[in-house]
């Protein structure tokens, strides 16, 4: 295989920030104003990629890796202030819409958004561009219009409880028509996120700004993607999955994590050449200019545990589809730059499909305190083609992190991360990140803003709660600019 390196530049720097963390008066970051200040912050930082995690719906658990579709985008990103200056809201209608909570609020959400885009969706007026887009998504947007229909017909039940009209995707799709208004207001909503995320994008490459964005491996059980393509899972008689993904018991988990997603049926993937992931991938690349795959160990192989179990003690490993699939990538997406989250439980056949595809893997200095010989401090790093980071959405803030280092982690840190005179263990980190020889930096806002557990994204074992942390609507400082356009140059990135 062809090897991919450096994402076209040979050393760079990124910044993980969330579009739901972006501030806004509405209760959750969007692609209006603070979105294209944050690309004009990059820019004039000297930052070269903005980092995003997955766009899609979320539904309940708030989290973006248990979404409804796979390829649709988030309602909640839909930018009100952009809605009214295209004429479809005014400024009465925005008022209810106002949310300065300091944490975002999804019920609330819920409850009051679809208000708004229902009113702006009554007076909107289709036309060439609405058309051309409907076509040229027709290959996924008409079923996730109908599912979006039929779950608001069936009280956003899981399409498992459905009646059997609706449940049997081949009768629904027979009687699309009775849902023609639902299905158009789905349609519309869809429009405006690719309108909007579109613009964004568009304005970050003429400033100089890639986007590296986020997909998971896994679907969630209730999607569209299960729905409607119920062939490319393990599922039973009933529709029900006969094993879902998780990982293993280990230090951190004593009964594992049970995820709860569905398993793919890869011999029927394979058979029919990788359809639905070239597609999903091929949809990513249009919308981002760097993909990161999440779980990535999972291709090589992978946890099941059998469904209606309550741990994820009693599960085993599988090996996974291998190199087959990147193959048929290769020749199908062609110029794709894609990111391997290759963290977890790393076995010698994750290292080997990492080698044999090209793509870079993650070194989490977070996990590198362990002793000097870790893999994931930069001393002993063996090429370039990788991407480091302080931590993840997954991860403790920094600040967060080095208030709890054990002794020996604290003596492996002064050892490898030498603090200079005045500087904090947050930014003797980020130096150490910054002045790696990884292709790429990508460094979490919270970091350099020096934030505590109070900006924490994600919890990985705790079901509800995570993905609520927004900035400040004044974090953009003169001085936050100062800081890293100084990290960036020292370490001429």
């Amino acid at each position: 295989m062809k090897i991919e390196r450096n994402f076209g530049f040979n050393r760079g720097s990124g910044i993980l920030m969330p579009v739901s963390a972006l501030p806004s008066r509405y209760g959750i970051g969007s692609f209006g104003k603070s979105a294209f200040a944050f690309v004009d912050f990059l820019s004039e930082t000297g930052v070269k990629v903005w980092q995003v995690l997955p766009l899609c719906p979320t539904t309940y658990g708030d989290s973006p890796y248990q979404s409804p579709s796979c390829f649709a985008g988030n309602p909640y990103f839909v930018d009100l202030d952009l809605l009214r200056e295209d004429g479809l809201l005014e400024a009465k209608d925005l008022k209810p819409q106002k949310n300065d909570s300091k944490t975002i609020d999804y019920g609330w959400l819920f409850e009051t958004r679809y208000t708004a885009l229902r009113l702006a969706y009554s007076r909107f007026v289709t036309g060439l561009k609405y058309f051309e887009f409907a076509e040229k998504n027709a290959y996924w947007l008409d079923d996730y219009a109908l599912y979006m229909a039929l779950k608001v017909k069936n009280g956003h039940k899981s399409f498992v409880e459905w009646p059997e009209e609706d449940r049997d995707y081949d009768r629904a799709k027979e009687s699309a028509k009775a849902h023609k208004k639902e299905i158009g207001f789905w349609k519309f909503v869809q429009y405006e996120f690719f309108k909007q995320w579109n613009a964004l994008l568009a304005y970050a490459h003429a400033k100089g700004v890639s986007v590296l964005g986020d997909i998971p491996i896994y679907v969630a059980y209730d999607s569209v993607d299960v729905w409607a393509k119920r062939d490319n899972y393990l599922l039973d008689e009933n529709l029900k999955p006969t094993l879902v993904a998780g990982c293993p018991p280990d230090a951190f988990s004593s009964d594992g994590q049970l995820w709860g997603n569905p398993i793919y049926d890869w011999a029927k993937m394979q058979k029919d050449g990788f359809k639905w992931w070239i597609l999903r991938l091929k949809h990513a690349k249009e919308m981002y200019d760097i993909i990161r795959i999440d779980h990535f160990r999972g291709f090589a192989g992978y946890y099941t545990i059998p469904y209606g179990d309550t741990t994820a003690k009693n599960g085993w490993w599988n090996e996974g589809v291998g190199s087959a699939l990147f193959k048929a990538v290769r020749k199908e997406v062609r110029s794709a730059h894609i990111l391997a989250e290759d963290l977890g439980v790393i076995t010698p056949d994750v290292r080997a499909l990492l080698k044999e595809t090209g793509y870079p893997g993650m070194k989490v200095l977070h996990f590198a305190f362990s002793s000097l010989d870790n893999e994931y401090l930069p001393h002993n790093y063996r090429s370039s083609n990788c991407v480091v980071y302080t931590g993840t959405h997954d991860n403790a803030t920094t600040r967060e992190w080095a208030a709890e280092l054990s002794k020996q982690e604290l003596a492996v840190f002064k050892k490898a991360c030498p603090r200079y005179r005045g500087e904090s263990k947050v930014d003797a980190l980020i130096s150490l990140a910054m002045n790696s020889k990884a292709a790429l930096c990508v460094i979490p806002i919270a970091d350099y803003l020096g934030l505590g557990a109070e900006a924490r994204i994600n919890r990985p074992s705790k079901a509800y709660g995570n993905w609520a942390w927004r900035a400040n609507g004044d974090y953009l400082s003169p001085e936050l600019k100062t800081r890293v356009r100084s990290f960036v140059e020292k370490a001429e990135r």
